[in-house]
């Protein structure tokens, strides 16, 4: 397994784990935008942009989400 996949993987298994966590603290729902971001990285960095444009869409979503959570 190369570095790239490697970081893919991390980068979506962090993905999913902060998904599962948020509600249990909105710092999730923020290492959530994070783990999104690095899973846009991945997309791009892979050359399947559409993963990576949709993965910084799903970012920027949680940062909001994580900005109105009380």
């Amino acid at each position: 397994m190369d570095a790239l996949t490697l970081f893919g993987l991390f980068a979506v298994t962090a993905m999913l784990v902060t998904y599962a966590l948020e509600d249990r603290s909105h710092w999730f729902v923020l290492l959530f935008a994070a783990s999104c971001a690095l899973g846009s990285a991945y997309g791009f960095l892979q050359g399947a942009w559409p993963f990576g444009l949709v993965e910084a869409i799903w970012a920027v979503v949680a940062l909001r989400r994580w900005q109105l959570k009380p």
